[in-house]
């Protein structure tokens, strides 16, 4: 279920979209003309604002969507006849548009707030298939990369705990012996003493392993620029994206097809590389011909549901700030 959060951000920045004077004249009317948004849904919003305690999103929402309705790159002041909110459900499948809000038919946008994550798949997902073919994958990357450090880990960790009946072997850990395990250890921060040297070496390995491993797979420039165009995730139809950083910066820019990439750009260089910070790590680095700074940013592998808890899981960031990215167009 979407958070009381992201429907003020979404259903907001739609509203503000349809020319009403303010944010409490909206919320009245509750417009039909804005698909998908139920009665609860526009009570929650009404009691939200009077509470109060989520006035900057709701300004922020407001303003983006008053600006996207203004601005030359968007409505350009014409009122829409439709806005659709996509709603709390997950898209299917084959939509490979980010977007929250469909503007009649046409204009597609996504709301982003508060994360600099591009994509949080499996890792395989990401180093094998180059997040062209995304499917269930239960495999866990851990032991598929780095087994022997992993074991090490493993072993390490059940003496430390002293926990009796576990298997000898990390493959055969199921869901009951991970979750005791994970239990046994520190939810988070630095890892008990005798498991410092173990745990580095480990990283180390699925740092180093993981980046060879994606840097095999692309082996020419036409690999590295559907790599780049994936991360990015530019798309065969442009869309917006009206949100804000994780520092707050308000976010309003458009984003551009492979082709509107293409007529501006080219790959000099896509570099990746191991960089082990206290967890697995891989950093990536593409140099454009055409661009004066290089678009950066970095994927952390780690288990998605805490220490040995689940399989591992690939949260890749943009470190470049939006407004550098080639193809990233600032809305006037």
């Amino acid at each position: 279920m979407a958070s009381s959060r992201t429907k003020i951000t979404e259903i907001v920045t739609g509203l503000a979209m349809l020319g009403f004077p303010s944010v409490d004249r909206a919320l009245a009317v509750r417009p039909d003309w804005l698909l998908n948004v139920t009665d609860d849904e526009y009570d929650l919003l009404s009691d939200e604002l009077t509470l109060g305690d989520s006035a900057a999103e709701f300004a922020t929402a407001w303003e983006h969507g008053k600006r996207f309705l203004e601005s030359n790159d968007g409505l350009r002041g014409r009122v829409p006849d439709r806005v659709e909110w996509q709603g709390p459900g997950r898209p299917p499948g084959y939509d490979q548009i980010p977007a929250d809000l469909r503007v009649d038919h046409v204009y597609l946008i996504s709301c982003k707030y508060g994360s600099d994550i591009l994509f949080n798949v499996s890792p395989s997902h990401v180093f094998d298939r180059l997040l062209a073919e995304r499917r269930g994958d239960r495999t866990d990357w851990f032991i598929e990369i780095a087994p022997e450090a992993y074991q090490d880990l493993y072993q390490s960790s059940i003496t430390a705990t002293e926990l009796d009946g576990m298997p000898e072997c990390v493959t055969n850990l199921d869901g009951e012996s991970r979750l005791r395990l994970k239990d046994a250890l520190p939810t988070r921060g630095a890892w008990p003493d005798e498991l410092t040297s173990p745990y580095r070496d480990f990283v180390n390995a699925v740092s180093v392993a993981t980046a060879h491993r994606w840097k095999d797979n692309l082996v020419d420039k036409a690999d590295q620029e559907l790599m780049l165009w994936r991360l990015l995730r530019f798309q065969p139809a442009p869309y917006f994206v009206l949100g804000a950083s994780s520092d707050g910066t308000p976010l309003r820019f458009r984003v551009g097809t492979p082709s509107d990439f293409r007529r501006q750009f080219s790959i000099r260089a896509f570099d990746v590389w191991a960089d082990a910070m206290g967890q697995p790590m891989v950093r990536w680095r593409a140099e454009l011909h055409g661009a004066s700074k290089p678009i950066e940013g970095h994927i952390e592998v780690r288990w998605s549901r805490g220490r040995f808890g689940g399989v591992p899981e690939a949260k890749v960031y943009l470190d470049t700030p939006h407004h550098e990215v080639a193809n990233y167009t600032p809305i006037d």
